[in-house]
């Protein structure tokens, strides 16, 4: 208890948390532990079976015996609970599944499928507070005792848009899956309800209303929860009551329509309902309580309400028993519920004076039952009040008088009776019924008076519920949800009474529903198989509920015929009831009768021959609902009062109508106008939309059609039409099935101690379920084979043009092949070349004429499939139109860019001229001059604004009027189809009517004309025998007269008289003589022939018996047979989708090593390329250093001439020539000074660049070297990782294999126990079935192929085993480092060499990553420059995604860049060379300076050499130090695959070992396959010559069957001659003729005996035949006297078999039957050798 409380509390907390513990338990793992497969082979290896006894089942295993040590049919198994060994029958004994699907989601998943297993998933689950679960496409709940907190809001949004593969079974799971449907498909859905009273059928509808609103909304919000909580508030006040099987059972059936619009919203809703059981106010069964209103409204109402309904002072009894409750809480709890229910009202829109209205009939049904009724006899036979002051109450609150009031119930009833019959057989036939059937009582008449009351209120009440619900919005497609009362039967909940009417009524519509559910599940689905020709082999389907249904609703197809002559057509009870209630002298005793005899069965005690049994009692029949599981006693007394009908009850509208009250009158007269009720039954048919219409359309021509037009005014036939009608508005929809299961008799009927209900110790942690009740519901609602239908079949299918456009997606090639037009010739080829494409299983899928059909779950992968690449479809257009969106915004950029430039321009032009005064005069003027000519163009554009408003205002107006009118007309064109429809189906069955009464009256004249022919013929013959009467009188008078005078005469005549007087006697004697002799043989004989007919009952009884234990087994044997077909299919998906798996990995392994081979190419290519790079940057580093040395040596030699020439200005010795000279020269010199100046700045800029160049080479060098000791790093723990998946890989391999060595064990133990019983099975009976040798043979197929497939897998694990080429390319790896690692030791330049060929070889994809991040980071820098050049180029922006590229693109541009430089440096060469030939002549004048700066040169420039020598030295040991790290880390990892590569080699040994052990076992495998191959053969081949033995033999016997009955005719015939003609000389040839045949038949036996043996009872016929022939032989005296006894008692019996046969055979197919055997021509020759015989006799 402690741990159902503890479960209960965790569902309350967390529900969601719940089911999704319970869905994630529940899906199967896609990678077994260890664990888990050691506990499936310890489960498979112990049999584990369900033991099923009467009180439930228990679990157990199967203990192994040797051969031969039990009897047949018998095993031995040991309980699990105590440990008990017992020996049981097989058929006891069902298969149990492992643990792991105790608490399955979907029953059609569980390995084995039986009711065991199916009882204890439920059970588990159950016990968990899980009452949803899955059966295939249907749902199962369970009614919990306690309501769990699983339906909030919370676990609602759980559910929305989930599909229902993604979700836990729920409800909320089956709304969302027929919303989601009828969002896809457009098409209208309908969810029923089924299942017994109490199930929980209307709280689940209730939840999934609420479900629909919530999350489908509606538009305004007008559909809210509240509202949709207050309807049901008031559907439950006003049409639940409490029963015997629930204590808030609903009385009534309805409909919920949910109409949703173009956006999947809620447009409209309505509620339609049928079957309200209205009689239930005023009489009902004991211990139940009427409408739950009556006591509401008693306890909750206020002192004004009291005072008003004349409530202050209630009657202590009432004739309908509506009394107020005794209890304080009761009453308490009414009174909180009448609030509760008046507040609904207020939220619905009910105001206050329609509430009122519906309180004052209700308080004048109660006053009404209060006031009573007199008895038969009192007063004068008069019918009235007993209590006329509760009578006054009544009509006070009806609004009308009291001589109104009682008009209406107890007057007219003899005018109202015969017009109620007229219709059957005229006013006069109709009156004697009348006078001689029962007066109807007065209390009757009050009780039709009430429930025609409630009757129009309930009808009220529903109107106002849809005027609350309707909306005029445009609605698409609606969903309908079916809740009907269940199934009723008192024996359920201990009471001793019969059912009622209105429980059969109510069992009837579950009944019709269970029919719909039987032919969507079976019926259509075998026809689709058959119409696009499948072939499934599926057994024999159980017919559906159609006998106990035509038990009750079969129309005759004289229905139309007007006549009151009682006909022996087979009719339903309900067309009986109507017959019967205007029948004279009709009773309930003559409709059972009649009803018996059409469905009775002829063994009155055997429940299997028929569904309609004899009671106890007289009025007492069974009637077995539910396929025969569930059989309710009903009492029909007093059934005929619901067929005939009461003037009162339709007095009660009137009355309504006719009110004083303006409320009530208001009301009905409203309601009168529209035709709101179908023929007073259907309620809730007003609504405006166009679904709700054509609803109203449907279900009128259900009630107009055919016989309905007739007898729709018909109170019994009327409960077939409203179910009709049901049906018929199901039907036409998509339907989902909910059954509602009962979990146990206590939490429905009384008390009672709780029953036990498994063998098993109780379990406090599961809550308690009566197993055998919910085995009766199993087996009743045929949820088994619904679920193996589903399992073998092909649930789910498509039209071939739908799947392709639907699954196309996923083949994206095939979608280029047919073009953008979509147009395709063959679609089914197509259809064909996309399931290939998708490499799907054969087994899985299987094409149609016009659709492909697919195993369950098949078709939620594709569309799983297809959901996933429709997002990456749309992600990719998403990419698309934002990069377009992108572009644009840039171009928008660009444009105000320049619209800015422009603008800035603008202003500045602005500046410029602001200050002139023209233009200031020129801007002061200018708005002047368009200010007017705007305020003009305003006035016209607002009166043009004013013209436009007005023309649309008078367009709207026009175009409302016009749409009102349209709706108006259009709800009118309607109204007057459905009228003109139901006024052509009245005239069309008026003039089927016509027309057979026509025919009708054309046979009774012609009948007539018949028998007076007769009676003309009868009157002759009358006439001529009185003339001879009157002659022979004459004679005898004148014979009288003659012997008075003549005595003599006389004499002599009264001696002839006396003489034939004696004989006369005499022969009498003799006559009664011989009369009782034959009685007496007869009667012997009779004696016999029922010793003989008892025998055979006995043993036709027994045979019937074995015949069904057979028929169990096989089918218990064809069950797990197809179990473990569908296993082995399982098995051979799951190895499809691996070898899938593993074609996908092997391609993109293929195209990774593709990847890593482009990748090192394209890393050595930019090495290469990053050295070339490197030697050009240094040579261009050192032709700079030499530049700058030049650049300072030209300096200096500048800084020598300027003082030279400063000398030489200061000479005053030179004359003005030279010095004019000099300055000229000094100022070319200047000139070429500021020339040189500008150079060395460009030079010095160049080379600043080049500097930053080199820094950020050098930097990044360093960042990979980084980056490449990390890689190194990420390489060893990668390795690492790979070693380890590679170990875990072999450990699943070979867990994989041993997993399958025990399947084919198991596969081949089945094997032989199949073959061990196809021998049995050949012993015994000696004829094989052709198809279990077929299914067989199949098996051992597929056991080879799996055998192959699994040798094929084990050498594709050998062969291509991802751990061999990791341990090769660790060994390539390891030899490569011990060979850099060896030189690296010997020098250290060599070392330098092969570690970085060691890094060539280990960088890998990461290094080449990080480039090229690197390179994006600096393309992203470079943002600006590259969207010009990428605008410009739209190849180049196309290939963004391919970085490779882009690298190749930055080196090249670095090239470019290079090359650049190397051409400026030229130019500088050369303008440098310039400038030296020019200073040639000044050098020449100062040499001993040149030499000195020379020098100064020189000693710089070794400077220069020796800083450059140290820096290279300290890189040098940096790169040394490094590299030592660098081989300290290569020699771990040396130590580390050393390490590695032992344990690689000891795994490999273990491996080989492991392959060696598991070919030997698979030898031994193939060894048995062959063995058992060379056995079958064996076996099929004695198979096929005992098939062709039995096959001669029964031809044989059946021949001489054949013979030896003519034979024995013969014999009767020739003992008849006998016995006449004893005396003749033609005996001894007769007797030789049989003695003839007697031995042919002998030689005949002796040729047939070496086949088969003779069958003992024509051994004894012939055995007979041959005494009496010897004994007619001897003595031909005792032949006479004993052969006609001795034959007779012999014989009696064949020669009665031979005579029905010839009656039934018509004796002409002798010939024929000869012609079929072996020996026709044979027996031929027989019979023409016999004919003389038969002849002579």
């Amino acid at each position: 208890m402690m741990l159902g409380q503890r479960v209960k509390g965790s569902v309350e907390e967390d529900p969601v948390a719940l089911l999704q513990a319970s869905h994630a338990a529940a899906q199967q793992p896609q990678v077994k532990t260890e664990e888990q497969i050691a506990a499936e082979q310890v489960w498979y290896g112990s049999e584990k079976v369900w033991l099923v006894h009467k009180n439930g089942f228990s679990l157990a295993t199967v203990v192994k015996t040797e051969a031969g040590s039990l009897p047949e049919g018998k095993v031995k198994i040991k309980l699990e609970h105590d440990g008990t060994i017992l020996e049981v029958d097989e058929d006891d004994v069902e298969k149990a599944n492992p643990p792991s699907s105790n608490r399955s989601e979907d029953l059609a998943s569980l390995l084995y499928l039986n009711e065991s297993s199916v009882m204890h998933c439920l059970r588990q689950r159950y016990g968990g507070n899980l009452i949803h679960t899955y059966a295939g496409p249907n749902m199962v709940v369970i009614n919990p005792l306690s309501t769990p907190s699983m339906y909030s809001e919370k676990v609602m949004h759980m559910f929305k848009g989930c599909r229902r593969e993604d979700s836990a079974p729920h409800i909320y799971s089956v709304a969302q899956s027929a919303y989601r449907n009828l969002l896809t498909t457009r098409q209208d859905q309908s969810i029923v309800l089924l299942g017994k009273s109490g199930s929980g059928k209307t709280t689940n509808c209730q939840h999934l209303v609420q479900y629909l609103v919530s999350i489908a909304g509606s538009t305004g919000k007008i559909f809210s929860a509240e509202k949709w909580q207050a309807v049901y508030t008031i559907l439950e006040a006003f049409g639940n009551s409490s029963t015997s099987m629930n204590s808030n059972a609903s009385r009534f059936s309805h409909i919920v329509s949910l109409d949703f619009d173009q956006a999947g919203q809620v447009a409209s809703a309505s509620i339609q309902t049928m079957l309200l059981e209205k009689l239930r106010v005023s009489k009902r069964p004991e211990a139940e309580s009427t409408f739950n209103v009556f006591y509401y409204m008693m306890a909750g109402a206020d002192s004004s309400l009291r005072t008003e309904l004349h409530f202050n002072h209630l009657a202590e009894n009432s004739a309908f028993g509506i009394l107020p409750q005794s209890k304080p809480e009761d009453k308490q709890r009414a009174s909180q519920q009448f609030t509760k229910l008046q507040a609904a009202m207020k939220v619905l829109g009910i105001s206050g004076e329609e509430q009122k209205a519906l309180w004052l009939i209700l308080g004048a049904v109660y006053h009404l039952g209060a006031a009573g009724a007199t008895k038969d006899g009192d007063e004068a036979g008069r019918r009235q009040f007993a209590r006329h002051e509760w009578a006054q109450k009544a009509a006070y609150l009806l609004g009308c008088t009291l001589e109104e009031l009682s008009s209406s119930i107890f007057k007219h009833q003899a005018k109202g009776l015969q017009h109620s019959t007229s219709f059957r057989g005229g006013p006069d036939e109709a009156g004697q019924g009348e006078s001689s059937g029962s007066k109807v009582t007065a209390l009757e008449c009050l009780e039709a008076m009430a429930s025609g009351l409630y009757s129009e209120l309930f009808t009220l009440v529903i109107s106002l519920i849809n005027r609350a619900l309707k909306s005029s919005q445009h609605s698409l497609c609606s969903l309908l949800i079916v809740d009907t009362p269940g199934f009723q039967n008192p024996r359920l909940a201990q009471q001793q009474r019969g059912a009622t009417f209105e429980e059969l009524c109510h069992n009837y519509t579950q009944e019709r529903l269970q029919t719909l559910f039987h032919e969507r599940t079976f019926v259509q689905e075998l026809e689709r198989y058959k119409e696009e020709n499948i072939e499934l082999a599926l057994d024999d389907i159980e017919s559906s509920t159609s006998l106990s249904v035509a038990a009750i609703d079969q129309a005759s197809t004289q229905a139309l015929v007007r006549t009151l002559a009682r006909t022996n057509e087979a009719r339903g009870l309900l067309w009986l009831m109507e017959e019967e209630a205007v029948q004279p002298g009709g009773s309930e005793e003559t409709m059972l009768e009649r009803l018996f005899s059409h469905y009775g069965s002829a063994q009155g005690d055997n429940k299997g021959a028929s569904l309609l049994l004899r009671g106890e009692k007289p009025h007492l029949f069974l009637l077995g609902h539910s396929h025969g599981t569930d059989w309710v006693e009903y009492n029909a007394q007093g059934w005929l009062s619901h067929a005939k009908h009461n003037p009162a009850a339709q007095n009660a509208a009137t009355l309504l109508q006719d009110s004083q009250k303006k409320n009530i009158s208001g009301l009905f007269m409203g309601r009168a106008s529209g035709a709101t009720v179908l023929s007073g039954s259907i309620a809730g048919l007003e609504g405006s939309s166009q679904l709700a219409l054509r609803r109203a359309t449907s279900m009128r021509k259900t009630f107009t059609t055919g016989v309905a037009a007739v007898k729709k005014k018909s109170l019994c036939i009327q409960v077939k039409l409203q179910v009709d009608a049901l049906i018929d508005m199901v039907r036409r929809s998509r339907v989902h099935f909910i059954h509602c299961l009962l979990p146990k008799a206590e939490a429905v009927g009384g008390g009672g101690e709780p029953r036990v209900t498994h063998g098993e110790s109780p379990d406090s942690g599961l809550m308690t379920l009566d197993v055998s009740l919910l085995r009766a519901q199993l087996r009743g609602s045929k949820l088994l084979d619904a679920l193996r239908i589903y399992r073998q079949g092909y649930p789910d299918h498509m039209v071939f043009s739908e799947f392709r456009r639907r699954f196309d997606v996923l083949a994206p090639h095939l979608t280029k092949k047919h073009g953008r037009h979509y147009i395709v010739t063959d679609e089914k080829r197509a259809v064909e070349e996309l399931l290939e494409s998708l490499e799907l299983e054969k087994s899985s899928h299987h094409m149609g004429l016009s659709r492909v059909f697919f195993r369950a779950g098949a078709l939620s992968r594709l569309e799983e499939q297809r959901d996933v690449q429709t997002r990456r479809n749309i992600s990719l257009f998403q990419a698309a139109c934002r990069g377009y969106l992108s572009r644009l915004a840039f171009k928008k950029r660009k444009i105000q860019d320049l619209a800015i430039r422009c603008i800035q321009k603008n202003i500045k032009k602005n500046r410029g001229v602001k200050g002139w005064p023209w233009w200031k005069l020129f801007t002061t003027v200018r708005p002047l001059i368009e200010v007017q000519l705007t305020e003009e163009q305003i006035r016209g554009k607002d009166e043009e604004i004013q013209q436009l408003k007005q023309k649309l205002e008078k367009v709207e107006k026009e175009r409302n009027e016009l749409r009102l009118n349209s709706d108006r007309l259009e709800s009118r064109i309607t109204e007057l189809s459905s009228e003109l429809a139901d006024e052509r189906n009245t005239g069309e069955s008026a003039s089927q009517m016509l027309e057979t009464e026509t025919t009708e009256r054309l046979r009774l004249e012609k009948d007539m004309k018949d028998l007076q022919a007769k009676f003309d013929s009868m009157n002759k013959q009358m006439e001529s025998m009185e003339m001879e009467v009157m002659e022979a009188r004459l004679i005898r008078a004148s014979e009288l007269n003659g012997e008075m005078e003549d005595d003599d005469t006389g004499g002599e005549w009264r001696l002839k008289y006396e003489r034939a007087i004696r004989e006369i006697e005499f022969t009498k004697k003799r006559l009664q003589q011989e009369s009782e002799d034959k009685l007496e043989v007869e009667q012997q004989n009779k004696r016999q022939l029922e010793r003989r007919i008892s025998d055979m009952q006995a043993d036709n009884e027994e045979s019937q018996r074995n015949i069904q234990q057979l028929k169990k087994k096989t089918q218990r044997l064809t069950a797990e047979l197809q179990d473990t077909k569908l296993h082995l299919e399982g098995q051979q998906s799951r190895n499809h989708d691996l070898e899938k798996k593993q074609r996908k990995f092997d391609s993109e392994l293929s195209g990774a090593q593709e990847e890593v081979q482009r990748e090192r190419s394209l890393r050595e290519k930019l090495a290469r390329e990053k050295d070339v790079l490197a030697g050009d940057a240094f040579s261009l580093r050192q032709q700079l250093e030499d530049k700058d040395l030049e650049v300072c040596a030209v300096n200096l030699k500048l800084d020598q001439l300027e003082a030279e020439l400063q000398d030489l200005n200061s000479q005053e010795s030179k004359d003005e020539a030279s010095l004019a000279k000099v300055r000229k020269q000094l100022r070319d010199m200047e000139a070429k000074l500021k020339d040189q100046e500008e150079e060395l700045d460009e030079q010095a800029g160049t080379i600043q660049m080049l500097e930053q160049a080199k820094l950020r080479l050098e930097m990044e060098m360093e960042r990979l070297r980084h980056t490449h000791s990390k890689d190194i790093e990420s390489k060893d723990d990668e390795v690492e990782e790979v070693r380890q998946s590679c170990s875990k890989k072999l450990k699943q391999m070979e867990v994989q294999l041993e997993e399958e060595y025990d399947e084919k064990q198991k596969v081949l133990k089945e094997k032989r126990e199949l073959e061990s019983k196809l021998l049995s099975s050949q012993t015994k009976v000696r004829s094989g079935d052709m198809e279990t040798e077929k299914r067989l043979r199949k098996d051992l197929k597929r056991t080879k192929a799996l055998l192959a497939d699994a040798q094929i897998m084990l050498d594709h694990i050998k062969n291509n085993a991802p751990s061999k080429r990791e341990i090769a390319q660790l060994k390539n790896q390891l030899e490569e480092s011990e060979f850099t690692s060896a030189s690296a030791v010997k020098a250290r330049k060599s070392m330098e060499v092969e570690i970085e060929d060691l890094h060539v070889q280990m960088e890998d994809i990461s290094k080449t990553k990080q480039a090229l991040e690197e390179q994006l980071s600096r393309l992203q820098r470079e943002k600006n420059d590259l969207q010009s050049r990428m605008e410009e180029d739209q190849e180049d922006l196309n290939e963004l995604m391919k970085k490779h590229k882009a690298a190749v693109a930055q080196s090249a541009q670095n090239l470019a860049q290079i090359s650049d430089l190397q051409a400026q440096l030229e130019e500088a060469l050369k303008e440098k060379q310039e400038v030296q030939e020019k200073m040639q002549a000044l050098q020449s004048q100062l040499e001993f300076q040149e030499q000195s700066m020379v020098e100064k040169s020189l000693v710089s420039r070794q400077e220069a050499k020796i800083r450059e020598l140290e820096t290279k030295l300290e890189f040098e040991k940096t790169q040394v130090k490094r590299l030592e790290s660098l081989v300290a880390r290569l020699k771990e990892n040396l130590e580390k695959l050393t390490e590695e590569r032992d344990q690689r080699s000891s795994s490999e040994n273990r491996e080989k070992e492991q392959n060696k052990r598991q070919q030997r076992q698979i030898r031994d495998v193939k060894e048995e396959m062959a063995e058992l191959a060379k056995k079958e053969a064996e076996a099929s081949r004695k198979k096929h010559e005992l098939e062709m033995d039995i096959e001669s033999l029964e031809a044989a016997n059946q021949s001489l069957q054949a013979d030896l009955k003519l034979a024995f005719k013969r014999i009767g015939d020739l003992q008849a001659a006998i016995e006449d003609e004893m005396e003749s000389d033609d005996n001894e040839d007769l007797i030789n003729s049989l003695q003839d045949m007697v031995t042919k038949y002998q030689k005949r036996q002796n040729r047939a005996q070496g086949d088969s043996d003779t069958d003992s009872e024509v051994e004894d016929r012939v055995d007979g035949v041959k005494s009496w022939l010897s004994k007619s032989k001897g003595s031909t005296k005792n032949l006479s006297d004993d052969g006609s006894l001795k034959s007779s008692r012999h014989y009696g019996f064949e020669r009665s078999d031979e005579e029905e046969e010839e009656k039934e055979e018509g004796g002409a197919t002798q010939g024929s039957q000869y012609s079929r055997f072996r020996y026709g021509s044979q027996m031929k020759e027989d019979d023409s050798e016999d004919r003389p015989h038969e002849t002579s006799s």
